[in-house]
């Protein structure tokens, strides 16, 4: 994953001198467009069976003159289980589990239609993404909406010690790979950490998850402004893991 600085910029940084992999191909299935702020388990990368706890895969990224680097290892101390993913996202309390969220697994989800597509500028593209879950973890802040009626905890200032999400299965679709200029209908719940109050993030004070859509088929439309190709990807997550899927799209004139 990846730490974008600003809470508005989405750099888009093409795979190349200033956005590759070492060693091996620079091009591992990073991402080119970047979301703002933190943005947890991204990309996995398969290495070698000769790779040893004692090497190192370096992604190197270059942003406004700015070069960063990130390193990978098998090392123990690095390794990350579902336990991790759904703390680190923070679907859980501070520090704390049980074994019903211990035996949580992440949404099924496919697409519907050709992996690969293309469509015109300025024409619409729909996408039709299918996603259930096994229910866990539900909404937290339904049930609480629920002990609480009239919602007067809406009225109390938000109080967090740590890094906390609204949970409950939701699908949104981004740009994985490719420029700003795609805009979607409706409006997709952020991927990103954004936890300012009133957001359209699960991150957010107050955010609740929607109820799910018939037949659990979410429907978006996508429309682009400039020629080029993208990746576009959609992320179906309970708040705790994640599922995603990649489509293909070249946009032409």
């Amino acid at each position: 994953g990846y730490m974008n600085r600003n809470w508005e910029e989405e750099p888009v940084v093409p795979v190349g001198p200033e956005n590759t992999m070492e060693p091996g191909a620079p091009d591992r299935g990073q991402p080119t467009h970047f979301l703002p702020r933190r943005n947890r388990f991204v990309f996995r990368v398969p290495v070698p069976d000769e790779f040893s706890a004692d090497d190192e895969l370096i992604w190197t990224l270059t942003v406004n003159g700015v070069t960063e680097r990130a390193y990978a290892t098998l090392r123990q101390d690095y390794f990350v289980d579902n336990v991790v993913r759904a703390s680190e996202h923070g679907a859980l309390g501070a520090g704390t589990s049980n074994p019903t969220i211990r035996a949580n697994l992440g949404p099924t989800l496919e697409v519907e239609g050709a992996d690969r597509r293309t469509v015109r500028v300025g024409t619409s593209l729909t996408l039709v993404a299918v996603a259930e879950d096994d229910g866990v973890p539900r909404s937290r802040r339904r049930r609480g909406l629920q002990r609480d009626p009239r919602q007067t905890q809406r009225w109390r200032p938000p109080q967090r010690s740590t890094v906390s999400t609204e949970t409950g299965l939701r699908v949104s679709w981004f740009v994985y790979r490719g420029g700003s200029d795609a805009t979607f209908d409706p409006p997709q719940v952020k991927v990103w950490e954004d936890t300012r109050t009133g957001a359209y993030s699960p991150w957010a004070p107050r955010y609740v998850t929607a109820d799910l859509p018939p037949y659990d088929r979410w429907v978006t439309n996508v429309t682009f402004a400039a020629p080029g190709d993208y990746v576009l990807r959609c992320l179906a997550s309970d708040g705790a893991l994640d599922t995603t899927r990649d489509i293909w799209v070249t946009v032409t004139e």
